[in-house]
C-alpha cells in the first residue's frame, strides 16, 4: 500500500489501455485460442480472451511490455471476465483459479523486469475484476421485474475465488472495474474484505464504474455521486469511472466525485465513441487534448485507455501528464469518503 501511495504523492500514474483492442492486431484463429492443451475441446473458445494466459502467454506478456514501454505504471491482468460466472459460457469454471493465476504471473515478470531497469518507477499490476454477465439488481426478464439471474452470495463467492488467485499470482492492487450494477461490486468487495481478514492482508484496491448512458447513470440507475456514496463503506485506493464513454463525455462524471472524495480517482476512457462499425476512431494526439482538460482541473491521479486505445494512446497521455503535478490525495487519517 505504502509504495503506491508514495507513487500517487509524487506523479499522475498512468495505466495501461485495452488488452481487446491489443489482441484483436493477433488476428488468433480459432487453432490459436485451443494451443495443444485444448486442441480436441468440446466447445469453440475463439473470442475467450482470458484464455489467451494459458495458451498464448508470449502475446499477454508483449501487450504488458508495450504498455509499460509506452509509460504506464500500473498495467492490468487479463482477467476481466476470469469468474466462474462469467466462463460457463464455455464450460471453463474448473479453470478460473488456473486463469487468475497465471494471467498474475504473467503480468507481474514483465512488471518486475521494467522496474530492475528502472528502480525509481516501480511498476505495478493491477489484478483486473470484472462486473460479470449478470446483474444482481435488475432482472434480465422484462416480463417478470423481481426475477434475478444471480445471488449476492453466489458473486461473493465467484469474486472470492477470482481474488485469491489473482493475490497467490503476485498482483500489487485489486481492480474491481467496469461497474454497472454497484451491488455486484459490493459483492466483490465484501470478498476482498473477506480475504484481507483471513490473510492479515493490507491490498490496496481501485474500483471503477461506468456511466452507460447521456443521463449520467450507471445501467442500474445510480448518478455518480450516489456510486461514490455507496461503495464508501470500503477502504479504497482510488474511485473512478472507466469505459462506455470517451474522454470529453465523461469530464463532468468525474468532476463530480473529484470534488466530493479525498481518495485517488481514476479515469480510463474509451477512445472516443464508437462509430458504426463499433470501432473507436480517436488518434492519441486528439484523445490527450482532451484528457489534458482532466489535468487543468485537477480532477484524476491515474489516467489511462479503455476500449480502443492503445500503447500509443498511453504514450500521448504519459507525455501530457507527466507535466502536471497530482492531486492532492490522503489527507484524511482513513482512507474512506
Amino acid at each position: 500500500m505504502n509504495k503506491i501511495q508514495q507513487a500517487l504523492q509524487n506523479r499522475i500514474l498512468i495505466l495501461d489501455g485495452a488488452m481487446g483492442t491489443m489482441l484483436q492486431r493477433y488476428k488468433f484463429s480459432e487453432e490459436d485460442f485451443r494451443g495443444e492443451r485444448f486442441k480436441n475441446y468440446h466447445k469453440s473458445v475463439q473470442g475467450n480472451n482470458d484464455l489467451l494466459s494459458i495458451t498464448q502467454p508470449q502475446a499477454i506478456a508483449e501487450i504488458h511490455s508495450k504498455y509499460f514501454a509506452a509509460g504506464a505504471d500500473i498495467v492490468e491482468t487479463n482477467t476481466f471476465s476470469s469468474t466462474t460466472i462469467a466462463m460457463v459460457d464455455y464450460d471453463m469454471q474448473d479453470l478460473v483459479y488456473e486463469l487468475n493465476y497465471e494471467s498474475a504471473k504473467i503480468a507481474k515478470k514483465v512488471a518486475e523486469d521494467f522496474t530492475e531497469k528502472e528502480p525509481n518507477k516501480p511498476r505495478f499490476v493491477a489484478g483486473a475484476i470484472g462486473p460479470t454477465n449478470k446483474t444482481a439488481s435488475m432482472s434480465p426478464v422484462v416480463n417478470d421485474p423481481g426475477f434475478r439471474a444471480i445471488s449476492f452470495e453466489e458473486l461473493r463467492v465467484a469474486y472470492k475465488q477470482q481474488a485469491e488467485a489473482l493475490i497467490d499470482g503476485g498482483v500489487d492492487l485489486l481492480l474491481v472495474e467496469t461497474i454497472f450494477d454497484t451491488l455486484n461490486a459490493k459483492a466483490a468487495l465484501f470478498a476482498i474484505d473477506e480475504i484481507k481478514e483471513e490473510r492479515n492482508l493490507d491490498i490496496p484496491i481501485m474500483i471503477s464504474g461506468t456511466i452507460t448512458d447521456a443521463s449520467g447513470r450507471t445501467l442500474s440507475g445510480q448518478t455518480a455521486e450516489a456510486f461514490l456514496i455507496s461503495i464508501s463503506h470500503i477502504p479504497l485506493l482510488s474511485v473512478g469511472f472507466n469505459c462506455a464513454l470517451g474522454a470529453k463525455q465523461l469530464t463532468p462524471h468525474l468532476e463530480v466525485i473529484a470534488n466530493r472524495t479525498k481518495l485517488a480517482v481514476s479515469a480510463y476512457p474509451n477512445a472516443g465513441l464508437p462509430n458504426a462499425f463499433g470501432e473507436y476512431d480517436e488518434s492519441p494526439k486528439q484523445m490527450a487534448e482532451q484528457v489534458k482538460e482532466y489535468l487543468d482541473k485537477q480532477l484524476v491521479n491515474i489516467i489511462g485507455g479503455c476500449c480502443g486505445t492503445t500503447p500509443e494512446h498511453i504514450k500521448a497521455i504519459a507525455e501530457i501528464a507527466s507535466q502536471y503535478k497530482p492531486r492532492p490525495v490522503f489527507k484524511s487519517e482513513n482512507l474512506t469518503v
